[in-house]
């Protein structure tokens, strides 16, 4: 049985920003509880050159909705990337869970062979659809989620390993 595009993506990035808006609201509870601003928390970042902790949740949102709907010659919603909450955050990833989850699998596998025209800065760069998601659009998306997990960590949130996970699916003892 052969992987398909839409199977190594999709699913992915369903569960691992399902996993994200869970330590989100774990992020809003030890606010309550230790009286912070949440806007603060996401301004948030681990050194100073680094994006706070809203920018690493919008660019894992694009990188997941940008890189899915490019894959099946679709048009990913656009975002104004104004989020500063943890709630607007939250809303964010609603968004794009249910914006990748509606686009059609057979679209998303047609991508494989196409060639995949994208932004990188202000430069336009093109690869195989296959190569884009495996070797740019994964690596890209999990690093800024592990990013933003690594912010709420150190901010001294109560995360562990599970967390980031989420749901794993079909995960059973032997």
């Amino acid at each position: 049985m052969s992987l398909s595009l839409h199977t190594a993506s999709v699913p992915v990035f369903v569960r691992s920003l399902e996993a994200l808006s869970a330590i989100l609201d774990k992020a809003a509870a030890h606010c309550v509880a230790k009286k912070i601003d949440p806007a603060v928390l996401g301004a948030t970042r681990l050194i100073p050159d680094m994006f706070a902790l809203s920018r690493q949740v919008q660019i894992a949102c694009d990188f997941a909705k940008n890189g899915a709907a490019r894959l099946a010659g679709d048009e990913a919603p656009k975002y104004d990337d104004t989020e500063k909450t943890i709630e607007e955050l939250k809303g964010r990833i609603e968004r794009t869970v249910a914006f990748v989850k509606g686009l059609e699998p057979s679209a998303v596998d047609a991508g494989a062979g196409r060639e995949i025209v994208f932004p990188v800065g202000p430069n336009q760069m093109k690869m195989p659809g296959e190569a884009y998601l495996l070797h740019f659009v994964m690596p890209n998306f999990h690093f800024h989620l592990c990013m933003a997990y690594a912010i709420l960590r150190q901010a001294g949130i109560d995360i562990g390993k599970r967390d980031f996970m989420g749901a794993v699916p079909d995960l059973r003892p032997a």
